[in-house]
């Protein structure tokens, strides 16, 4: 038996790849890399502003199959293809999570010409009373 149970239901994306959407561990979800995939794990290119909002959505439909919200994640790590889409992607960042920030990681130049950005997120379900 493994130490954590996968997440996933029919409205998160689902990947050929071999991994799970997310892992819960106790009180932490583990969200793997999401990045501009439709439903169907299809890659879908797109401006970065348009890949990164996708991804963000993405890590929002996967948290929801886990009763979570954007607003339990902890620790994100983003992957940013160009360094010229830094100043962009901090202004998209801020829509998206509320002061205090979470821990942040972010990566550039490490996406190849498949995608323009990727994020990997850990969030802490609430402590049921």
């Amino acid at each position: 038996m493994k130490p954590f149970h996968a997440i996933h239901n029919p409205d998160t994306p689902i990947s050929h790849l071999p991994f799970s959407p997310a892992v819960q561990v106790g009180q932490f979800v583990f969200v793997s890399g999401q990045a501009s995939v439709d439903e169907t794990g299809q890659i879908v290119s797109d401006t970065f502003a348009g890949e990164m909002r996708r991804s963000l959505e993405n890590i929002r439909k996967v948290l929801a199959s886990a009763g979570l919200t954007m607003n339990d994640i902890v620790q994100t790590r983003n992957y940013v293809g160009a360094q010229a889409d830094l100043p962009e992607f901090n202004q998209i960042y801020a829509e998206y999570f509320e002061q205090p920030y979470p821990a942040r990681t972010t990566l550039m130049g490490c996406l190849g010409t498949l995608l323009k950005y990727e994020v990997d997120v850990v969030a802490v379900a609430p402590r049921l009373a």
